[in-house]
């Protein structure tokens, strides 16, 4: 999907601040968005990219506008309610109104406190490899209306494998609630010039991880 969250190569954003000691968390609440999205992850609610969809479809006003635990949280509660676990009115009032929807586990102290950790996203194979370390590979230019992995400054670009993952949850299959389907995850290293045009920095390269689809032979 193209949006204002695919800020890679635009100017006109001014330069990255970088706060001295930055904690963790500026506020409590903001603490209580990252433990409840965690929770309804854990508990199986949606994935990753779901969340990551629905940070996407912001209006670019509130996108521009949030900070990251304000877009956080309005993504999250597109997520609930559109899957069914509240409704908007819920979410005003601050309490259920209807019953719960059954999720398939939940996120308790002893969890956390035996050491919570990332789902892994690797899956099964579906099919050989068709990339090689070493192989010059084209990306495509793709302008999906959902979820997708492929930055725009990286599309119709030459590069090369460096390192194949394996197989991985694709997701733009998932962010689009069609499954899995497990594609070739691999690492592709570009020139800056390749990116960037003539005026890049000749010294630097460029890696992204981009999954078999993305990819041709170049």
């Amino acid at each position: 999907m193209d949006g204002v969250h695919d800020m890679g190569g635009m100017d006109g954003f001014g330069k990255v601040e970088v706060e001295q000691n930055e904690p963790p968390f500026h506020a409590p609440w903001e603490g209580r968005v990252l433990a409840m999205q965690r929770a309804m992850g854990y508990a199986g609610a949606w994935h990753i990219d779901h969340s990551r969809f629905a940070q996407e479809r912001l209006p670019p006003v509130t996108y521009l506008g949030s900070t990251y635990y304000q877009r956080w949280m309005l993504a999250m509660e597109s997520n609930i309610t559109e899957r069914g676990y509240a409704t908007p009115e819920e979410l005003k009032a601050g309490h259920a109104q209807t019953p719960g929807v059954p999720l398939k586990r939940k996120l308790t102290p002893d969890v956390v406190g035996a050491g919570l950790s990332r789902s892994s996203f690797y899956r099964q194979q579906q099919g050989p490899q068709k990339f090689q370390p070493g192989d010059r590979v084209r990306t495509k230019n793709i302008h999906p209306a959902t979820h997708t992995r492929l930055p725009r400054y990286a599309r119709d670009k030459v590069g090369v494998v460096e390192l194949c993952h394996g197989c991985h949850m694709y997701p733009d299959s998932v962010a689009a609630d069609r499954g899995d389907n497990p594609q070739w995850l691999y690492t592709v290293v570009f020139e800056s010039s390749e990116l960037w045009g003539p005026d890049a920095d000749p010294t630097l390269k460029i890696s992204i991880d981009a999954f078999e689809p993305y990819l041709d032979p170049a």
